[in-house]
C-alpha cells in the first residue's frame, strides 16, 4: 500500500493532523503509511503545529515557515489523496486582487469579498486523480450567488465533485456559534452524477453551556449514512437524510 498524501492548507496548530492519526491507529492502520502537509499563515499557531505533531511523533512538511497559501503556496505540486480542512469562515481580505489569473480558479474567479470558493477550488486543484476532500464552511456557501459564487458552485457541482453535504448544528465551536456545514469533494465519485444531502442539524448534545459535541452513536449515524450512499444501499430518511441527482 503506498503512502496517502494528507493535506491541510489552513492547518492551524494541526487538529486534522491529529485527528487523522487518531483515526489510523484506531482502525489497526500505522501512522507511517500517511505523508502529511500543511501550511498556516499565522506563526504563533504554524509553530504549535510544529510541537502538537512532533510530540506526538507525527512527521509533516509545513513548508519552511508559515506563510499565506494563497499568495505563496508552500505546496505547489503535490496532490494529495485526502484534504481535510476548517479554514476561516467568510474570509474578506483574501487577495483576489493580486491573484485573479491564477491557475487555480478552474471553476470561475472568486469574488474579492470571500474567500469560502477560493479556499475549495485550491483544494480541488491540490487533489490526486482519486482524491477526497473534507471541508468546513459556512451555510452561506451553499446559497450564496453575489460575486459569482453561485456561478462557481453551478461549475462544481456539474464537474461532479460534489459527493455530499452534511448540514451540522450550532455551537459546535468555541470561537463562533454560526451553524456550518460539511462538504465532501471526490475526484471519482462511486455514485456518479448523486449527491448526499444529510440534515444532522437535530444531532450532538450540549456538553456545556456554549458548546455542543456529536457523540460517537451521532459520528457513526453520518458515516454510515455515507457508507450506504456509497454503496447504493441508500434509503431517503425524511428529515434526515436524502440522495439527490445532479439535475
Amino acid at each position: 500500500e503506498p503512502e496517502k498524501r494528507v493535506y491541510d492548507g489552513c492547518c492551524g496548530s494541526g487538529g486534522m493532523f491529529v485527528q487523522s492519526a487518531k483515526f489510523i491507529e484506531n482502525h489497526q492502520g500505522n501512522i507511517n503509511n500517511i505523508s502529511i502537509y500543511g501550511q498556516d499563515s499565522n506563526a504563533t499557531t504554524w509553530k504549535m503545529c510544529m510541537m502538537n505533531l512532533a510530540i506526538r511523533g507525527i512527521e509533516a512538511d509545513l513548508g519552511h515557515y508559515n506563510s499565506d497559501t494563497f499568495l505563496d503556496d508552500c505546496h505547489p505540486t503535490l496532490r494529495a489523496d485526502f484534504i481535510l480542512a476548517n479554514p476561516p469562515f467568510n474570509l474578506s481580505d483574501w487577495g483576489q486582487e493580486r491573484l485573479k489569473d491564477d491557475v487555480r480558479w478552474k471553476y470561475g474567479l472568486p469574488p474579492a469579498g470571500n474567500a469560502n470558493f477560493a479556499w475549495m477550488q485550491h483544494m480541488i486543484h491540490h487533489l490526486a486523480p482519486n482524491g477526497k476532500i473534507g471541508l468546513v464552511l459556512a451555510n452561506g456557501s451553499l446559497s450564496s450567488q453575489t460575486g459569482g459564487e453561485g456561478e462557481i458552485r453551478k461549475n462544481i457541482i456539474e464537474a461532479d465533485l460534489v459527493e455530499g453535504i452534511v448540514a451540522m448544528p450550532t455551537q459546535l465551536f468555541y470561537t463562533t456559534g454560526i451553524p456550518v456545514s460539511l462538504w465532501f469533494l471526490n475526484k471519482n465519485k462511486k455514485q456518479k452524477g448523486k449527491t448526499l444531502f444529510i440534515d444532522a442539524r437535530n444531532l450532538g448534545t450540549m456538553v456545556s453551556r456554549r458548546l455542543r459535541e456529536l457523540t460517537d452513536d451521532d459520528i457513526a449515524k453520518i458515516a454510515g449514512t455515507f457508507d450506504a450512499f456509497q454503496n447504493g444501499t441508500c434509503e431517503d430518511i425524511k428529515g434526515f437524510c436524502a440522495v439527490v441527482d445532479t439535475a
